[in-house]
Formats: structure tokens, sequence, C-alpha cells
């Protein structure tokens, strides 16, 4: 890939696998932006999603508002930390389209922790309120259910963080 040209940074991961706190740190680097799906969903559609349907529709209307800038930016030279979830074949297929629009180099990130240290953390994290939205297990699950970790057909430049000590899933 070209060192000159920006990238689309996605993430793939179950909820709290450590997503945002890699995007964070990717984020840092110089020339680069960080959009949060959580933070731009609690803010456009305050007490709006309480179910997964509510959280389709709503990130789908969020994703039709700013793909377009999204593309402009990397045009532009900006790199992009989007984190967004790149769970599922549909919703990674989204994020090909814009670095492919925009010409643009792309890393995807996947964070391959188990459900048992998810679920610890999400508990640490909701008891801690540090978090835009609060999930229960039960709301882990379902979204777990969905979750599709990435395939190596699917063409994506992959980066793999697995926990250090933790045997790795197979993409």
């Amino acid at each position: 890939m070209d060192q000159g040209r920006a990238t689309l940074h996605m993430l793939c991961g179950k909820i709290a696998a450590g997503k945002s706190s890699l995007a964070a740190r990717l984020a840092a680097a110089p020339a680069t932006v960080l959009l949060a799906e959580d933070h731009l969903l609690a803010r456009l559609y305050p007490g709006e999603i309480a179910s997964l349907d509510d959280y389709r529709r709503c990130a789908g209307r969020l994703r039709g508002a700013i793909e377009r800038h999204i593309v402009d930016l990397l045009k532009e030279g900006v790199s992009v930390v989007l984190d967004f979830q790149a769970n599922t074949p549909a919703a990674r297929a989204w994020m090909r389209s814009l670095f492919e629009a925009a010409g643009a180099d792309h890393r995807l990130h996947w964070l391959d922790t188990p459900e048992a240290v998810c679920k610890a953390r999400l508990a640490a994290r909701n008891a801690a309120g540090t978090h835009d939205y609060q999930v229960s297990d039960e709301e882990f699950d379902l979204f777990t259910r969905h979750f599709v970790p990435p395939a190596s057909d699917e063409g994506f430049a992959l980066v793999v963080h697995p926990l250090p000590g933790v045997p790795r899933s197979k993409p």
C-alpha cells in the first residue's frame, strides 16, 4: 500500500473488546480524525435506541449522512478512524465502499477478544458509567449473535489484535 495515501481504519470486535481504546490510539497519528458511532448516535438520537431495530434504523441514517464526508476526508489525504462496528459482512461492505470511492488505503483491525473478557470489561464499564450506552448481558448476547468474524475471502488488509496468551480465532 502507498505510504502517502490516507487510510480508513475499521474496527471489528464484540462489545467491550477494546475497539474505542484502539481507535483513540490510532487517531493520535498526524492527519487523522476519529469518528465514533456511539458518541454520534447518543447525541443525534438521545433516548431513541432501545432495541436492535432502533440501532439499525439510527445507524443507517447516520451512515447515510456522513459517508460523503468520510470519502471527502480520505480524498483530501486525511486518514479516518471509523469507530463503528465492522462486525458483519454488510457493515464491512459499506466501509469498503468508502475507501474504494476515495482511492484510499485501509486496515481492518480485528480485536479477537474472548466473550468472557468482553463481559467482564462491559460490567466494569457499566459500573463506571463512562460510556454513552449501558449494555446488559442480554443485549451483549443479542448483538453477539450477529457477529461474523472477518473472512480471508473478504479481501481486507487485516490486522489482528489478539489478547496476549489467548489463542486467536481463525479469520
